[in-house]
């Protein structure tokens, strides 16, 4: 299977595991929100919560429950959680404080062509993929283009990283974006037409993540980590018919089990 036009065959996957457990970044498909070193948190398909895991005990908690109905992308920025949510069929943000208790809902039904994607950047503002080719930042009381886009087909992945957005259009490019919406750097997509992008994430140490499948029935999964400096596809994993993920210290990705990291369930 032909993941990527170009593969960088000079590194090499160290061989060893120290230091603290490996860090979950997909889950089942989804992109994991890592909130330090302390917790992680995922929403889970056909769930109307957020799954919340303290990676010090291992406590697994649900969240948020009856104010979500359709829950995928997680954030948490500043002193909220921020989650992505269909409600009565239209697109919103839901903001939580860190206790879960409900505090806003953001409507994106006017604005937004990917209703679970968003970026929160550390000044607050909320970046979505808007319908018209670009990517448009909401304040509490404004919206102001953060950047013009290339369009593709497909919808794009948006994620919060290094201070700024990482946007992913498929069949295009790969941008990392400062939080003025400058180009920090672009990647021209660097994968076959027939691999589709599932999610992105972003780990405790500031790695940038993204997942990608290919083929239906039975499709393998594989996942990659970016340079933070120049965006090239630095380490991936094998492909496999799993769609988890976790990353060691050093950054070699490894398919996981989701029962490992959910208690058993």
């Amino acid at each position: 299977m032909r993941w990527a036009h170009t593969i960088l065959l000079g590194v090499t996957a160290a061989a060893c595991n120290v230091g603290p457990p490996e860090d979950l970044i997909f889950l089942d498909g989804r992109g994991v929100a890592a909130v330090g070193d302390s917790l992680v948190a995922v929403t889970r398909q056909d769930s109307n919560g957020v799954v919340v895991v303290d990676r010090r005990s291992g406590a697994v908690y649900w969240r948020a429950v009856n104010a979500l109905e359709s829950p995928h992308h997680v954030q948490q920025s500043g002193d909220a959680w921020y989650v992505s949510n269909v409600r009565n069929g239209e697109a919103e943000i839901v903001v939580f404080d860190l206790d879960w208790q409900l505090t806003d809902r953001i409507s994106l039904a006017e604005v937004s062509a990917t209703p679970h994607q968003f970026a929160v950047l550390p000044d607050g503002r909320v970046v979505v993929e808007a319908a018209d080719g670009r990517l448009a930042a909401l304040g509490p009381d404004s919206l102001t283009t953060f950047a013009l886009t290339e369009q593709s087909s497909r919808t794009g992945l948006v994620v919060a990283a290094l201070g700024g957005v990482l946007h992913a259009v498929p069949d295009r490019t790969v941008t990392l974006y400062n939080g003025l919406g400058r180009v920090r750097w672009r990647l021209e997509w660097p994968w076959q037409p027939t691999a589709y992008p599932t999610d992105l994430a972003v780990d405790p140490r500031g790695r940038i993540h993204l997942m990608a499948g290919e083929g239906v029935g039975q499709p393998s999964f594989v996942a990659f980590t970016f340079s933070a400096v120049t965006g090239e596809v630095i380490r991936w994993s094998m492909p496999g018919g799993i769609a988890t993920f976790s990353v060691n210290r050093v950054g070699d990705i490894d398919a996981d089990d989701p029962a490992r990291w959910l208690g058993g369930r």
